[in-house]
């Protein structure tokens, strides 16, 4: 993403995109979990969760990346995960006393705090993942992701296969930023079948991207309204879309991680992001010493992609997975956007 400016207020309103802010939250304070190394290593590494890490695979994935930069680069180490905003600032500030080589922090809840403390802490490295500053510090390096790119991509299977010719996305707010989740899934599915109908409901109200309730009348809206196929992209919500896909016959598309294995025979493919890939990378070039801005990943970087053109797909309990004709178109326009053959435009800056 080009322009840091205009993510602001947008970004902090995508947050359960970005985070799946319906992970599970208990009561206790921050923890830690182990190290990777035997404590005498050169590069070290804490990572900092929003919330406790749980069930959500999109912060599962973040932990994993960190376990795999400490094996690859050498490093210990640690992750801490924060139940509130106040444990985020407890973490942090532990972290900080810590003096690790790296001090990693997930989503835009963690963005105030880690812009703070690297204007307080210039000699301290810290890392951004799927959130960046506006007025970044040297030292607070940042990776964000193409979303769209493979948004874009779900919609070209939503196009190849829909028998109504009728698709539509259940979003959680009508914002800037959310649009990555819904105009590229319009354009991929026209790419592939021009005359094809879109159309889209907001869950809103004051919980977005939790209420599985209004999420899953939204979707409804769209059942009666003849779409067949429907990217979810409520975060928690999307559960409540699952479930009318299931009470209502039509299919839907997951974000961020594998959700067919949250809803069987109801999910036909993810527009994932590998949140592992860009941490090992990012930490990477930081003990290189390229710090500071920040890396957009997308297909070509490995950043995103769908579930049906990863390695394991007749295992992922993805409904594309009984397409195979589909997902060799859908690998070869992955390729064109790679190559720039195809642009994918990003809401954020279009216009």
């Amino acid at each position: 993403m080009s322009s840091l400016a205009r993510r602001g207020a947008a970004v902090a309103l995508a947050a359960g995109l970005l985070v799946s802010v319906a992970a599970c939250s208990s009561s206790g304070g921050a923890s830690s979990t182990g190290a990777a190394g035997d404590g005498d290593n050169a590069n070290s590494i804490i990572l900092i969760t929003p919330t406790p890490i749980g069930s959500n695979n999109f912060l599962q994935l973040a932990s994993d990346g960190a376990k795999e930069a400490g094996e690859k680069y050498d490093a210990s180490v640690d992750v801490y995960e924060s139940e509130d905003p106040t444990s985020i600032q407890q973490n942090l500030d532990a972290a900080i006393r810590e003096k690790p080589s790296i001090i990693i922090g997930v989503s835009f809840s963690v963005l105030d705090q880690f812009t703070e403390a690297a204007a307080d802490n210039p000699d301290q490295q810290f890392l951004l993942i799927d959130t960046s500053a506006e007025n970044p510090t040297p030292n607070l390096t940042a990776a964000t992701f193409k979303e769209y790119e493979a948004t874009y991509l779900t919609g070209v299977e939503a196009g190849l296969l829909t028998q109504k010719n009728n698709v539509g996305v259940v979003a959680a707010l009508d914002t800037p930023f959310i649009h990555r989740w819904i105009d590229p899934f319009y354009a991929g599915a026209k790419s592939v079948n021009p005359g094809v109908a879109t159309s889209a409901q907001f869950v809103g109200g004051d919980n977005p991207f939790g209420d599985q309730a209004r999420a899953k009348a939204q979707a409804q809206i769209l059942a009666d309204g003849g779409v067949d196929y429907v990217q979810a992209a409520a975060s928690g919500g999307n559960t409540g879309v699952f479930e009318a896909a299931a009470e209502s016959g039509f299919k839907a598309f997951g974000v961020d991680t594998n959700q067919c294995l949250e809803s069987p025979g109801n999910v036909v493919d993810n527009a994932i992001k590998r949140v592992d890939v860009a941490l090992v990378n990012s930490v990477g070039d930081i003990l290189d010493g390229t710090t500071g801005g920040f890396t957009s990943y997308g297909l070509a970087e490995g950043g995103v992609s769908l579930t049906g053109l990863e390695d394991g797909v007749a295992d992922s309990q993805c409904l594309i997975a009984d397409h195979p004709d589909v997902i060799e178109k859908v690998a070869a326009v992955r390729d064109q956007i790679v190559s720039g053959q195809v642009v994918v435009t990003d809401p954020l800056t279009a216009g």
